[in-house]
């Protein structure tokens, strides 16, 4: 049986989702799990016990299995939690995410961003066309640490590109720490 396949079976078997397999040099084998995602239920986020759970049935599948490994890491998907999957855009709907495409946009650009660009920043929503998705963006300047921010901000153009699965090589939740408890002056209450 593949590997990807036993592991597959042993996480969703103990009612997680798997997230990613990495194998690494020196033997490490890496799996990230997630609590299984339902509309509509708050997210509920892995915890130690969860990653020793799974790492203890792990141990045992794999060496029934006779898989060779020096090291098992399993843990949760972190801040910058990839998504590779359509539930995976479904469930981050509205959230910023960071995407990596494949190919340079190229002349669909139209001149409105570089021709060779392919990352991109922005807000993640569903779109009219079935297994299209669409991120949000202004391209706001870059402030630098100690550089003065200024008050009036011109009203920069909102972008939008739209993409399929297959175009990314990438996509990931963008990793958005809030360290002073400071919120945007929208999302504020009093």
């Amino acid at each position: 049986m593949a590997l990807q396949n036993i592991i597959e079976q042993t996480v969703v078997g103990l009612g997680y989702q798997l997230v990613d397999i990495e194998r690494s040099a020196g033997g490490l084998l890496r799996i990230t799990i997630d609590n299984v995602w339902q509309a509509g239920v708050p997210a509920q986020f892995i915890q130690v016990e969860d990653c020793e759970k799974v790492t203890r049935q792990l141990q045992f599948v794999l060496e029934v299995e006779q898989t060779a490994y020096s090291r098992l890491e399993v843990s949760s998907p972190g801040i910058d939690r990839p998504l590779k999957t359509e539930s995976d855009l479904a469930r981050f709907c509205g959230e910023v995410i960071d995407i990596t495409l494949k190919a340079p946009m190229g002349a669909a650009a139209g001149g409105l961003v570089s021709a060779n660009r392919k990352k991109f920043r922005g807000v993640l929503e569903v779109t009219d066309t079935p297994q299209t998705w669409q991120i949000t963006w202004r391209d706001e300047p870059v402030s630098k640490p100690g550089m003065r921010v200024a008050k009036v901000k011109k009203d920069l153009p909102v972008q939008a590109l739209q993409f399929t699965l297959s175009e990314l090589r990438e996509a990931r939740l963008a990793p958005i720490v809030d360290f002073k408890g400071r919120r945007p002056a929208e999302k504020r209450s009093n």
